[in-house]
């Protein structure tokens, strides 16, 4: 009966609203990539626990592969939807051979071998599995053909988590990154803020509540959830307000300048996407216990998973390939002190406090003027390593 009064309610507001028409609200990676001048071709990558993710590739030079991975709720497609602004389009017209990935569970990626996504068990996942598997079966896929012995990476939040999992489980991959441009990066979540602290406290028992009602998925695009969340943001009179203002600025940072309010409609068409709940626990594990540590399934479990009451740490000592580190002032998810936590553990490492004071979380991906804030630091960058 609730579930009837809700879609019933998500019929009115979408009948008397007035969504902007943006065409870039319908088109997925593809189609961006062509509006924009590029032929996109996709690839399906198999890991080695059987999940198929989907890979865009714009082709460039392939003396030259860049691996783009996208962080939580999120896809390839974050990295396009600015269209000729965005960071994909940017490097593809330099040049560079783009390969973005999308990890398991997401829109692009909810596909698996012999699992169903309708099962418990396709969602038994978290950053861990991503790092471990994920990025592993990408990297040798684009090395093997572009027939190069390394590739450069640019992550953008937890996708950078992805290669600190990588770099310390599975370290004959870090000679396989010549670089990793962390954009945001999240590792230590030690000195995150109201409502941040808040959110990430309260996800545990957010969790359990979801486990009980074996809801393993989250944020499904065809979800009742993020179905009602379309409908809101792209209410004119208070989508604005409510889901950049209210939302998006108070987790990321408050920066309306590079998010005007015709974009909303863009971002709300395609994010939040899917992942799995435990993939959110895991994250707020990390801040609560402050440790970046592998996935906690109390003393009994661990017991048996690890052969220890604690789970064990990620060593970052052992993430030897070369990281360069890119901050923003303005960042409440990927604070200055987290991220000097971070600089002070791996061994090969460059610094980048980045000078346009307003930069936030989703700046580096979204902002309407990265080609002027950041995309110069990143070319410099890549050109001085490539």
């Amino acid at each position: 009966m609730i579930y009837r009064v809700i879609c019933v309610c998500i019929i009115y507001i979408r009948m008397s609203s007035a969504f902007h028409t943006n065409e870039d609200r319908k088109l997925n990676f593809n189609g961006l990539g062509f509006k924009h001048g590029y032929n996109v071709e996709e690839h399906n990558v198999e890991t080695e626990d059987g999940y198929i993710l989907k890979l865009f590739h714009i082709q460039g030079d392939t003396r030259r592969p860049v691996l783009l991975v996208h962080g939580i709720i999120d896809s390839s497609d974050t990295f396009i939807i600015r269209g000729n602004g965005s960071l994909a389009i940017s490097l593809a017209n330099r040049g560079y051979d783009i390969w973005a990935i999308n990890t398991r569970g997401n829109r692009y990626s909810k596909a698996h071998k012999y699992l169903n996504p309708n099962e418990e068990s396709f969602w038994n996942f978290s950053f861990h599995e991503m790092g471990y598997y994920d990025l592993p079966a990408t990297i040798d896929y684009v090395l093997e053909r572009t027939n190069q012995k390394q590739l450069s990476a640019i992550g953008h939040s937890q996708g950078n988590t992805l290669f600190y999992v990588l770099g310390s489980t599975r370290p004959e991959y870090n000679d396989k990154v010549n670089l990793l441009i962390a954009l945001a990066p999240i590792c230590f979540l030690h000195n995150v803020k109201p409502p941040v602290s808040t959110l990430l406290e309260l996800l545990p028992t957010v969790g359990n509540i979801l486990q009980m009602l074996g809801m393993d998925e989250v944020f499904s695009d065809e979800s009742v959830l993020n179905e009602a969340i379309k409908v809101i943001c792209n209410k004119k009179e208070v989508g604005y307000e409510l889901c950049a203002r209210g939302v998006l600025f108070a987790i990321g940072g408050n920066d309306p300048s590079e998010f005007e309010p015709e974009f909303l409609p863009v971002v709300v068409s395609r994010y939040p996407t899917s992942t799995s709940r435990k993939n959110g626990v895991h994250v707020a594990q990390v801040a609560l216990r402050k440790s970046f540590s592998q996935y906690d399934y109390g003393p009994i479990r661990n017991i048996a998973v690890y052969n220890t009451i604690v789970p064990p740490s990620y060593d970052l000592e052992k993430v030897k390939m070369r990281v360069g580190l890119f901050v923003g002032r303005n960042d409440r998810l990927s604070s200055i002190r987290d991220t000097e936590l971070l600089r002070d553990q791996l061994p090969n490492v460059e610094y980048h406090l980045l000078e346009y004071k307003k930069l936030n979380h989703l700046d580096h991906v979204w902002g309407r003027n990265m080609y002027q804030y950041l995309f110069p630091y990143i070319f410099s960058v890549l050109k001085k390593y490539n």
